[in-house]
């Protein structure tokens, strides 16, 4: 257990763990004279199930060790895991395994009845995981059946017009029996054929520009020339490759020639071929304006229009299943439900028991503490359950709700109980109580500094106190304290050895003036404080 010996700054831990886990922080916090503020924590992390969920989150932990660094400036601010930048709600779920800080105030919590349900739950994780795991999936199982259950909102005549229009859509589709890339073949005919008139001009002229029919065609010109070639040739053997390639344009002219002639033969303006495609056209992009863009958009569509309308002829049918369905998840969930409030009782009786134990030892001298547990009609994935912490503080009185019974002071040590109780099974390795002692003194301080102790033998525990007996039981010591230094307050943090914590301890006993009674007093509470620390 580390202890904190404040002097008007314990602030300064609470804040800078707070500003490291992503609390909200303005320009102040940086002060007059430096450019950003920098918060970091850093964890020691031993236990493998925290290394497999942390590992869950992307974050690998290097030789077990996670730091949590945030530096603020100006306007703006950033955290980052191990060097990592991350976001806040990251640094949360990772120190929410890590670290729990109960401040003064936070006992109130205590109040509230669904508080009591996840103490009882976090004491019992073990035994209830599986339960809770499978009531997890049942309830969402039930949701699923719940919400298909909603989508029977037809009456009988919204379901006809629903299946004739249906019917009429999907047959609309089927008749038009538009195959896949066939609008894109219609469109290509349409458009050859509104233009035939230009096709056939165009090739018109593309003939006589070609054609050796004695209108000075290219295939005329071209016979003209290896006619002149040919006849040079005999007197130079060199002509003959040219001669060769000559030869070979005027074939590829004729071939070229007699293929757009069979072209122009087939070209004729065919007005039923016109009408049949433009009818055929207009059908085809009047089921894309009504069902989809393309044809691969109608044929979705009819599918899913098909699918209505099965689910509507079979609506009766189907109603009933999805009746049956939830009622069958329903069941099930309500099983599981009684399960786990099985579990959760049976975890209650002995969670009374512990809690009653600390609760004494913490100076309850007659108390009497239970859980009551009471079936909500309310169905969840975290069971049908409400539970409340009921108690007694006096001889004769019957329990009751702890908020209509404990103080301030009262609900602090309760909480501290509790916290004691959990320990062994808590997952959290460090816990920060802020002035755990608010309202006690006396004989009840030295309790609560007794059951402290316990929880520090679990896990590492960091302590903000005012009172003597609770410090004492601290295996480690700070002191933070302000100076004034050239005008300027510094804060100073300070570890102390054996000397400077008897002098703490003599101060908070002593107040101002330090005689050597009072000195010798706190020598022998830390002499007694490391006796029952061995125990």
């Amino acid at each position: 257990m580390l202890w904190w010996r404040k002097r008007k700054s314990k602030s300064v831990i609470l804040g800078a763990v707070n500003l490291a886990l992503g609390a909200k922080a303005g320009s102040e916090m940086i002060g007059r004279f430096a450019d950003s503020a920098l918060a970091e924590l850093t964890f020691l992390i031993e236990d493998g199930d925290k290394l497999k969920a942390l590992n869950g989150m992307d974050i690998y932990p290097e030789d077990g060790i996670i730091t949590v660094t945030r530096r603020i400036m100006p306007g703006r601010s950033f955290i980052k895991v191990n060097g990592e930048t991350v976001t806040a709600a990251l640094v949360k779920k990772i120190t929410e395994l890590l670290i729990d800080i109960h401040g003064q105030h936070d006992h109130q919590s205590l109040l509230y009845k669904s508080k009591h349900l996840e103490i009882l739950d976090k004491y019992a994780r073990e035994e209830t995981a599986d339960t809770k795991k499978r009531l997890l999936a049942a309830y969402a199982e039930y949701k699923a059946a719940a919400a298909e259950l909603e989508k029977f909102t037809l009456d009988e005549e919204e379901r006809s017009r629903s299946i004739s229009f249906l019917k009429y859509e999907t047959e609309e589709i089927d008749n038009a029996a538009v195959g896949e890339g066939e609008d894109e073949k219609v469109e290509a005919e349409y458009r050859r054929i509104i233009n035939a008139q230009k096709i056939a001009e165009s090739v018109d002229t593309a003939l006589k520009l070609t054609c050796g029919d004695g209108n000075g065609g290219a295939g005329e010109s071209v016979a003209r020339a290896y006619s002149a070639l040919n006849s040079a040739a005999q007197y130079d053997e060199e002509l003959e490759t040219l001669l060769s390639q000559l030869s070979d344009i005027d074939s590829l002219i004729s071939d070229f020639n007699r293929e757009l002639s069979d072209y122009a033969a087939g070209l004729m303006f065919d007005r039923g071929r016109l009408e049949a495609v433009e009818k055929r056209l207009d059908l085809i992009n009047g089921l894309k304006s009504k069902y989809g863009a393309t044809i691969e958009q109608i044929n979705a569509y009819r599918e899913a229009a098909q699918e209505k309308l099965d689910f509507y002829e079979e609506y009766d049918k189907n109603l009933e299943q999805a009746k049956s369905r939830l009622e069958a998840e329903e069941n099930k969930v309500r099983r599981l439900c009684g399960e786990l409030s099985a579990l959760r009782k049976g975890a209650a009786k002995r969670l009374e028991a512990v809690i009653t134990e600390a609760l004494c030892d913490l100076n309850f001298e007659h108390i009497k503490f239970e859980i009551c547990i009471k079936e909500i009609s309310t169905l969840s994935a975290n069971g049908q359950d409400e539970a409340e912490f009921m108690i007694s503080l006096n001889p004769g009185e019957a329990p009751k709700p702890l908020s209509k019974v404990a103080s301030g002071g009262e609900l602090s040590r309760i909480m501290l109980g509790i916290k004691s109780a959990l320990a062994v099974k808590d997952e959290i390795g460090t816990l920060i109580f802020d002035e755990i002692d608010t309202g006690i003194s006396g004989r009840t301080a030295q309790k609560v500094s007794e059951k402290m102790a316990v929880i520090a033998r679990a896990q590492q525990v960091i302590c903000i106190t005012h009172l003597p007996q609770i410090a004492s039981m601290a295996d480690i010591h700070f002191l933070i304290e302000k100076n004034i230094e050239g005008g300027f307050t510094k804060t100073s943090i300070k570890r102390l050895d054996e000397k400077e914590i008897t002098d703490e301890l003599a101060r908070m006993l002593g107040g101002k003036e330090i005689t050597d009674i009072v000195t010798q007093n706190a020598r022998q509470m830390k002499a007694l404080a490391n006796e029952i620390k061995q125990k």
